[in-house]
């Protein structure tokens, strides 16, 4: 089976171990191949270098590397060059870089100033982290340079943040008015990554933010149309429990674009292309007005891999039951 995801951070990351769980103790999917095509939205440069902080999360998440605790950043991580750089007087300091993932920052700008493209520098990390082996291969969403800004008012008129700002300083606690994604104009999809939509079996949306991760991957150019011509059912899940996200500020998110947060509000984001619908089992019944739309209520909580595994393996098996309609 040729599986596709659009993922984000920390949610569509576990997603990913889970679902590449479920297919290793499934037999008849085993041979199975996942793309996945990673929002490079939240792309920032600090101190010089180039960060993707939802890749590198799908990497060390999938590589065996991430910090289990927090989500995102490396295991057994140290900060010796973050402060150095604070006792110099270097900022941000509200965004934390640890030794480790300061080298992955660094290659990826070195390779990046060689001249490759990003799509290039992520296959290269991508080997370094074990994806092809797992029958993973990530695509960045474009290998043009976006960054999601917010705009904010904090008392003294409408400015221009950087997401990254908003979401990790501010706690996504100021109220945003509305997301630029800067540079979209210029993007054009990465190579593959309408291929990866359009030949796939089975299309995911893990439960990622549909604002800022799933959103911005949607805003380029190609691909919603790819998800609306593809044969390949489109499932999703949740990212919201009862109207509560499971991680993150999704709701803040929401409430920016004018949505209430509800199941039913991010099903209605996708819905000149979704064909099912995996939420919590109290919202199956809040999800109405699309008749096309097939509902499922599972248990959402990503607890350990064999919950994600089992969350995956549903929505794989509701993937299934709408290919044999």
């Amino acid at each position: 089976m040729r599986i596709t995801a659009l993922a984000g951070g920390v949610g569509g990351a576990r997603f990913l171990r889970g679902l590449r769980a479920h297919l290793d103790r499934t037999p008849e999917l085993a041979d199975s191949t996942v793309t996945v095509i990673g929002n490079t939205g939240d792309d920032i440069t600090l101190f010089g270098l180039r960060v993707c902080p939802d890749l590198d999360t799908i990497l060390y998440t999938l590589g065996g590397g991430v910090h289990e605790g927090q989500g995102w950043g490396r295991a057994d991580e140290t900060f010796r060059v973050q402060g150095e750089l604070a006792a110099y007087g270097a900022v941000p300091q509200w965004f934390h870089l640890g030794d480790q993932d300061f080298g992955t920052h660094i290659v990826r700008s070195q390779w990046l100033g060689q001249g490759l493209s990003l799509s290039e520098v992520t296959a290269r990390l991508a080997e370094r982290w074990g994806l092809p082996q797992q029958g993973v291969t990530l695509l960045p969403m474009t290998d043009s340079p976006v960054e999601t800004h917010v705009v904010v008012d904090e008392g003294e008129g409408p400015r221009a943040v950087h997401f990254q700002e908003w979401w990790v300083r501010m706690q996504a606690k100021v109220p945003a008015s509305r997301f630029v994604a800067v540079g979209m104009d210029q993007a054009t999809a990465a190579p593959g990554v309408l291929d990866a939509i359009r030949q796939a079996d089975v299309v995911l949306l893990p439960p990622s933010n549909p604002v800022v991760s799933i959103g911005i991957i949607l805003g380029v150019p190609g691909v919603r149309d790819a998800l609306r011509g593809t044969t390949a059912p489109v499932v999703g899940v949740s990212p919201l429990i009862s109207g509560v996200p499971v991680r993150g500020h999704a709701d803040a998110c929401l409430q920016a674009i004018g949505l209430v947060s509800t199941t039913a509000a991010v099903a209605g984001l996708y819905a000149d292309f979704l064909d099912g619908w995996l939420v919590a089992p109290d919202d199956e019944g809040t999800v109405t007005g699309q008749p096309r739309l097939a509902v499922r209520g599972r248990p959402l909580l990503m607890t350990d891999v064999d919950a994600t595994a089992d969350i995956a393996g549903a929505a794989l098996d509701l993937a299934l039951e709408l290919k044999q309609r």
